[in-house]
């Protein structure tokens, strides 16, 4: 059984036990529950269901496993023969969500 579920603007194909990293969720903190009601596809064993945008009373149920940063890309701007150099860093932050069931 699986789904595809809508967090933070992005699709993501979950499974039960499994851990997905998604944009940071300001509004919980390490070790709570968090229910992802955006489901826009369900597979179970014997059927599928497609949601018209979302499936109706399907959710998937999730544990907060921790808020993190992301490893640091380096943004660089250059130009030639004009002495212009600037060189920056981002860390994107993170939320570790552990999916614990799948409902639908």
């Amino acid at each position: 059984m699986y789904a595809i579920v809508d967090v933070g603007g992005k699709q993501y194909k979950v499974e039960e036990e499994q851990i997905i990293y998604v944009e940071k969720v300001k509004s919980v903190e390490a070790g709570d529950e968090i229910t992802l009601d955006k489901v826009l596809f369900l597979k179970t064993d014997e059927n599928s269901k497609v949601g018209t945008p979302y499936v109706d009373g399907a959710k998937v149920v999730a544990e907060v496993v921790e808020h993190g940063k992301d490893r640091k890309v380096q943004i660089v701007k250059f130009e030639g023969r004009k002495n212009y150099r600037r060189k920056k860093g981002h860390r994107q932050p993170y939320t570790a969500l552990k999916v614990k069931e799948i409902q639908g």
